[in-house]
């Protein structure tokens, strides 16, 4: 049996750079949604440091999360906010109750 797989995405935006990213992070969530495997993408932005912006995701396995990151919108993502992050950390996790 396969678990799903929640994903926890922080992302900070340079402050001059806020906008942009913003935007690029936007332009992911309607057609990863659309990716099977896909169950739950959404995504938040900090009401205290609006350059933090946190992707909460459950995909039905690893397979799907993978298969998301080969995408043509993942990849253009990565390629335009490369140089406008200060930091991102992600964590893989899997549900235990």
């Amino acid at each position: 049996m396969m678990s799903t797989i929640t994903v926890v995405a922080k992302l900070v935006a340079r402050k001059d750079s806020l906008e942009a990213v913003k935007t690029e992070l936007l332009k992911l969530i309607e057609p990863t949604r659309r990716e099977r495997g896909c169950i739950e993408y959404r995504l938040h932005q900090d009401n205290g440091d609006p350059a933090v912006f946190v992707f909460y995701e459950n995909w039905e396995s690893s397979a799907s999360l993978e298969k998301h990151t080969t995408t043509d919108h993942y990849k253009a993502y990565v390629s335009a906010v490369d140089s406008l992050l200060e930091g991102k950390t992600v964590n893989k996790m899997t549900r235990i109750v």
